[in-house]
C-alpha cells in the first residue's frame, strides 16, 4: 500500500518543527539557568562559513513551508526573517506549522509526478517529480537544518539528546 503525499509531508514537517520548538524551550531554560547572553547561542555557528543558529531555524521553517507550497501549487506566506530571540523563533516555527496545517490534503495528494521547479543557487533551478522532491529535497533540507540547530545547542552545553530531537515522534 502506498502512502499519500499529504501524509508523507505535513505530519512529518509539523512533527520535526514541533521538535525544533521543544529544542528552543531547552535552549531558553539553559539561558535562564546559566544567566548567559542569548546571542551566544542564537548567533553561534559550528564553522566560520556556516550559518548561525538563528538562520538554521529560519531555513528549516522555509524548507517546509516553501516546499509544501511548491508541491500544492499554493502561495507560501512571506516572513520577514528578522527573528532574533528564542521567543521570536518559536513564533516563527508556530506560524510555519499553522500554515502547513492549513494546506488541504487534496492539494498535495496526487502530486507524485507533478514537476516541481525549485532554486538550487542564486541563479539556478532544478526540476524533478513531486515525490522525489519531497523525499530528496524538502525533507532532507528540513532535517539537515533541524539537525544543525540541535548540534549547535548540544555543542554549547544545552542538555539535549535523541529523546529531545524526536520529542514529537510518538504520535
Amino acid at each position: 500500500m502506498s502512502i499519500s503525499m499529504s501524509s508523507a509531508s505535513v505530519p512529518v514537517c509539523t512533527a520535526m518543527l514541533g521538535n525544533l520548538s521543544h529544542l528552543l524551550d531547552k535552549a531558553q531554560a539553559f539561558i535562564d539557568q546559566k544567566k548567559c547572553d542569548a546571542t551566544a547561542l542564537t548567533q553561534y555557528r559550528l564553522a566560520p562559513d556556516m550559518l548561525p543558529f538563528t538562520r538554521q531555524i529560519l531555513i528549516a521553517c522555509d524548507a517546509a513551508k516553501n516546499g509544501i507550497a511548491r508541491i500544492s501549487g499554493a502561495e507560501a506566506p512571506k516572513f520577514e526573517d528578522n527573528e532574533a530571540t528564542i521567543a521570536e523563533l518559536k513564533t516563527r516555527i508556530q506560524k510555519t506549522i499553522d500554515y502547513l496545517k492549513s494546506v488541504p490534503a487534496d492539494k498535495l495528494d496526487g502530486t507524485e509526478s507533478k514537476e516541481i521547479t525549485f532554486p538550487t543557487g542564486r541563479d539556478t533551478t532544478s526540476t524533478m517529480p513531486g515525490e522525489a522532491y519531497l523525499k530528496h529535497v524538502l525533507l532532507a533540507n528540513m532535517f539537515f537544518h533541524v539537525t544543525m540547530a540541535y548540534a549547535i545547542l548540544r555543542h554549547n552545553g544545552v542538555e539535549v539528546g535523541k529523546k529531545d530531537y524526536l520529542a514529537g515522534a510518538n504520535g
